[in-house]
C-alpha cells in the first residue's frame, strides 16, 4: 500500500489513522487533517470503493474539505473525516458500527463524528454507544441535532440565490432553470426550496428511480445521470460525489453558475482557474455547503437552538460575495481565493 506521504491529496494531514478490526470486518481510514482551531470534525462516509487506495484519497481530501469548511464558517473545530470501506453487497451490522465507534474513542476526542454519505442517524446511535465524541443524533423538537442534511440544503439554497444574484442580476429563483445532480437528503432539500421559489428543475441520479421520485414532487423532469452536466440550464448544483469538475466535464459545462452541496467538486486545484476561464461563476463547495456542519458543531458544543443555528446559515451568502469580492479584485479564482483565507485561518497561510 503506498505510503500516505505519495499520495497527491496529502496536505500536511496531522495523523491518518488506519483501522482494520478483523472480528468484525471493519476497515476504514480516519483521517485529521487540523486541530488548530479545534478537534478535528467531520462525518464518516459509508462507501465501496474500487481500490483501497481510492479511500485513503478521499479520506485526505474530505478532511482538508471539513478544516477549510469549519475554518470558514468561523466553528472552533478542525477537520476530520473517516470512510469505512464497505463491501459491494453495502454490508453494514451493528458490530461493525460498534468497533468503529471503539476506534474513534481511542483518538479521546481529536477526531469528532457525524453523519455522511451511506450512514444514517441510526447509525450514529449505534456509534454513541461506544463513544462520546460523536453529534448529528436525534434531538428532541425545537433542540438542534438530528440528520444534517436539510441544514445543508438550506445553505445551498441561499448561496445558489446569492450566485444568482451575483452572476445573472435576479433576486428570485422565479423563472430559472436549476440542473440538480444528485437526488439524496441535500439535493432533495434543494430542489423543494427553489421549486416553491418557482424554479423549473431538472435531477439526475445513479437511482434513476430516486431522480424519477424527486422530479415528480417537485414538478420537473429526470434527465440521465450521464447528461446532468452537458445540460443547458442557469445553474448546475452538484449534489452527489465529488471531482465531478474536471478538465473534461467544465469544457463540456452549458451554465453561468456552478454551486451546489457535493464535497470536492474540482478534481484538481487546476480546474478552479478552468472553470474561472469560462466566466462560470463558481461557489466554492466548503463555503456553500457549511449548514450541516454549523448544526452539527452547534449540537456538540451546545451553544445555540434553531434560531441560532438558522442565523449562522444565513452568513453563507455574505461570505460568498466576499470570496467573489476578493476574485474580482485579485484576479485569482474564487476557489483559490476561498483556499487561502481558509489556510490563514488554520494558521498555515
Amino acid at each position: 500500500m503506498q505510503s500516505p506521504w505519495g499520495y497527491p491529496d496529502f496536505d500536511g494531514h496531522e495523523v491518518v489513522h488506519f483501522v482494520n478490526d478483523i472480528k468484525t470486518g471493519l476497515k476504514a481510514v480516519i483521517a485529521v487533517h487540523s486541530t488548530h482551531l479545534g478537534p478535528g470534525a467531520g462525518g464518516v462516509r459509508f462507501w465501496h470503493y474500487a481500490q483501497d487506495g481510492d479511500a485513503i484519497a478521499d479520506a485526505l481530501r474530505l478532511s482538508r474539505g471539513m478544516s477549510f469548511k469549519n475554518a470558514m464558517a468561523g466553528l472552533p473545530m478542525g477537520g476530520g473525516k473517516a470512510v469505512i470501506l464497505s463491501d459491494p453487497r453495502r454490508t453494514k451490522t451493528p458490530d461493525m458500527l460498534a468497533a468503529y465507534g471503539r476506534a474513534v474513542d481511542r483518538l479521546g476526542g481529536s477526531y469528532i463524528t457525524a453523519e455522511d454519505v451511506g450512514m444514517n442517524v441510526g447509525d450514529l446511535v449505534e456509534v454513541s454507544k461506544h463513544t462520546k465524541f460523536v453529534s448529528g443524533l436525534p434531538a428532541a423538537e425545537g433542540a438542534v441535532g438530528g440528520d444534517p442534511g436539510p441544514h445543508t440544503s438550506y445553505g445551498v439554497y441561499l448561496g445558489v440565490r446569492a450566485a444568482v444574484r451575483r452572476k445573472l442580476g435576479k433576486d428570485s429563483l422565479s423563472g430559472l432553470h436549476i440542473a440538480i445532480q444528485g437526488a439524496g437528503s441535500v439535493a432533495g432539500g434543494l430542489a423543494r426550496l427553489a421549486a416553491k421559489d418557482g424554479a423549473r428543475i431538472s435531477v439526475a441520479d445513479i437511482d434513476q428511480a430516486r431522480a424519477q421520485k424527486l422530479a415528480d414532487e417537485v414538478g420537473g423532469s429526470a434527465v440521465d445521470a450521464a447528461e446532468i452536466l452537458t445540460l443547458e440550464a442557469d445553474v448546475l448544483s452538484p449534489c452527489a460525489l465529488g471531482a465531478i469538475l474536471t478538465e473534461q466535464s467544465i469544457a463540456a459545462l452549458r451554465v453561468p453558475v456552478v454551486a451546489g452541496g457535493a464535497n470536492n467538486q474540482l478534481a484538481t486545484r487546476e480546474d478552479g482557474d478552468r472553470i474561472d476561464s469560462r466566466s462560470i461563476l463558481y461557489a466554492p463547495d466548503y463555503v456553500i455547503n457549511a449548514g450541516g456542519i454549523i448544526n452539527v458543531a452547534s449540537e456538540y458544543f451546545g451553544n445555540g437552538d434553531e434560531a441560532f443555528v438558522k442565523a449562522k446559515i444565513e452568513e453563507i451568502p455574505g461570505r460568498l460575495d466576499t470570496i467573489w469580492d476578493e476574485s474580482a479584485s485579485s484576479g485569482l479564482n474564487p476557489a483559490a481565493v476561498a483556499d487561502a483565507m481558509a489556510n490563514r485561518l488554520i494558521g498555515r497561510g
